[in-house]
């Protein structure tokens, strides 16, 4: 078996994060998002909202950290690894807000390719803003239209995780990369 790669991507509030944590409680290598991560460091530093502020830097900033991700799940000795969010969802956030980004932004994903992509459909029931998570369910829903034309034109064939139990959602991801 080669190594497989895998990223599970979707609009903020979706359940990206909640199955990254039931992955791991089930024994699987995950790495979590980091976008919180970049944003904590920045209120550190005086930065209330990195992202609304700089989003420039906070991409930067972003894309050398699931660059680093990428290479750690490269080495790591685990068959699969999975990753809350990857590469193209930098440029599918600088497309939503309509800012330009350097041609290396465009080389990262085509230099860092991963093997399965599940995307998680907006689920308004689920869905919680909170003080990282600052886009109401409108804005969500069109992160994801961003996200998936982002991934597709990169060439991805993006797999729906339905709406339903965190158990039976894992149980979907584990079941379409046995196939």
């Amino acid at each position: 078996m080669s190594k497989e790669i895998i990223v599970i991507i979707g609009g903020p509030g979706t359940g990206k994060s909640t199955i990254i944590d039931g992955l791991i409680e089930k024994g699987f290598c995950c790495y979590p998002e980091i976008s919180r991560q970049v944003t904590l460091e920045a209120k550190k530093q005086g930065i209330e909202q990195l992202f609304l502020e700089n989003p420039l830097l906070f991409s930067e900033l972003l894309l050398e950290g699931r660059k680093n991700q990428f290479k750690s799940a490269i080495e790591e000795t685990h068959k699969i690894v999975f990753i809350d969010r990857g590469i193209p969802d930098v440029l599918a956030y600088m497309h939503y807000i309509g800012d330009s980004y350097p041609t290396h932004f465009d080389l990262a994903c085509r230099e860092n390719l991963y093997t399965k992509i599940f995307i998680l459909p907006p689920w308004e029931e689920i869905y919680v803003s909170d003080e990282a998570r600052y886009e109401n369910f409108e804005q969500a829903k069109l992160i994801h239209n961003h996200l998936s034309e982002t991934y597709q034109n990169y060439g991805y064939e993006l797999i729906e995780v339905p709406k339903d139990s965190l158990n039976n959602r894992i149980l979907f991801i584990l079941d379409e990369i046995s196939k």
